[in-house]
């Protein structure tokens, strides 16, 4: 099996956190479109068994207009697909947006809300309010479409404890099937990053991020979702096809400007650059050469972040006797201070509780 990841880099305007790669000029969209169709059929032949999983992400997919969404999924193969999700913004679902969701191969939407208190949304640059996004939330459920995730920020500028419980509470009332909760990461080159050290806003203390996360995974729970990766809570059966495929190394194919693909041993990745993507006819891939050392650290790192954890028998079997040895020494301190776990069956995880240290305790156990 293998997944499909198709980048859609256009954006009605660039979010403050953003660092992906995206634009708000809109003016190639059928350019690049082509270009998405012409590399597929060139690189098909890299997909590792049928395609179970597909995902259209961005950048902002539901900026495209509908006759070229629907050109993408006429040249995708669908056939085999269990999951497919599109990536919305809150603003651009209208009526006729969801009810052509809902009529479409497409079975899942996954949709930045990001916050639900308007003074937070607007200093991050996001252009919906608050009651646009349950609206739009709403608007999908009226449509009939029954698997639904949204994305939410903690530590954002402004942000207390009452305004995060707010959007959080708020968010689980409206019943989404998968909830992505992530904490403000301030990257070199956004405009967040430029206001920081302009000195506009403050980072939220970090003993403050804690008690949001604490408060994520205790409502998430209480909400009745499984808290399956430290970012991700799912409803039973909902958790995310294609991304649990990333962490289980299951190959899959990257299309579109900045989009990465794995086909089981070797990385590749294409340039974030649209003209040459259209020029080249997407034909612009480039290797991203690893060692067999950062191809284990790899593994190690997408598994710990996992409640799955990491099998040290499938350590073993992927990577050999001498690294496995290598991997329990590292262990053996983060063992004895319980910041990570081993089950009696050899498998790695970090307790939920210490997932908020998880960065520590996996470069302690990299080779």
């Amino acid at each position: 099996m293998s997944g499909l990841y198709l980048h859609i880099p256009f954006c009605h305007s660039k979010c403050a956190y953003c660092d992906f790669f995206s634009t708000p000029n809109r003016t190639r969209v059928e350019e690049y479109v082509d270009a998405l169709e012409k590399e597929f059929h060139a690189r098909k032949g890299e997909l590792n068994g049928p395609v179970t999983t597909v995902y259209l992400g961005g950048g902002t997919p539901s900026a495209l207009p509908l006759n070229l969404l629907e050109r993408i999924l006429e040249f995708i193969p669908l056939e085999n697909a269990r999951e497919i999700t599109m990536e919305v913004n809150p603003e651009d679902v209208t009526d006729d947006l969801a009810s052509w969701i809902a009529a479409s191969e497409i079975n899942r939407v996954s949709m930045g809300i990001q916050s639900l208190i308007d003074s937070e949304l607007k200093i991050i640059g996001r252009r919906h309010s608050a009651r646009d996004a349950m609206d739009a939330f709403a608007r999908l459920r009226h449509a009939g479409i029954e698997n639904i995730s949204v994305d939410l920020i903690f530590g954002l500028p402004g942000q207390t404890h009452a305004s995060w419980l707010h959007s959080l509470d708020s968010v689980l009332e409206m019943k989404p099937d998968h909830l992505s909760a992530y904490s403000l990461m301030l990257e070199p080159g956004t405009r967040l990053w430029a206001m920081r050290q302009a000195g506009k806003f403050r980072e939220t203390d970090e003993a403050e991020v804690e008690n949001m996360y604490r408060s994520l995974c205790d409502k998430a729970a209480g909400a009745g979702m499984e808290h399956y990766e430290i970012s991700n809570f799912a409803m039973p059966g909902k958790q995310s096809l294609h991304n649990s495929s990333y962490w289980n190394l299951t190959p899959y194919l990257g299309l579109g400007t900045g989009a990465h693909s794995f086909d089981g041993s070797t990385r590749r990745f294409n340039p974030p650059d649209i003209k040459s993507y259209i020029a080249t006819g997407g034909l612009i891939t480039e290797t991203d050469s690893e060692t067999v050392t950062e191809k284990i650290n790899d593994y190690i790192m997408i598994r710990l972040r996992t409640s799955a954890g990491l099998s040290t028998a499938a350590f073993r079997e992927l990577f050999g006797h001498e690294a496995t040895e290598s991997l329990m020494a590292n262990a053996s301190r983060q063992l004895a201070g319980g910041l990570l776990k081993q089950t009696a069956a050899g498998v790695l995880y970090i307790p939920e509780r210490h997932f908020l240290v998880s960065d520590t305790v996996i470069s302690d156990l990299m080779l």
